[in-house]
């Protein structure tokens, strides 16, 4: 049976945001845009959501705020002079276009 996820943004405020219980019962993912994608139908996942005041999302509406924040980096760096972009080390690529999975 295959993964299903839902959707939320929520803003990290550091410590606790992610607490050590929860990390051991929940797979989290992070994307641009405060966009978090936690397991569906779980009930530790909801539980955190709610923890973190994070709004919850559809897939499409996640991904469009994912797709901004990328295009809006892409575009950033795009406007970067040559000489900054010729040294493109891991650090220093253009960012590449992510799709979230269902």
């Amino acid at each position: 049976m295959a993964k299903t996820y839902q959707y939320c943004v929520a803003t990290n405020w550091g410590k606790g945001f992610i607490d050590h219980v929860e990390s051991s019962r929940i797979t989290f993912a992070s994307f641009p845009g405060n966009v978090w994608q936690v397991p569906a139908y779980n009930k530790h996942g909801n539980l955190w959501v709610a923890k973190v005041a994070g709004v919850v999302k559809t897939k499409d509406e996640a991904q469009a705020i994912v797709d901004a924040e990328v295009q809006a980096a892409q575009a950033t760096w795009d406007a970067l002079p040559d000489a900054e972009k010729a040294p493109a080390v891991e650090m220093n690529t253009r960012p590449t276009d992510i799709t979230l999975e269902e």
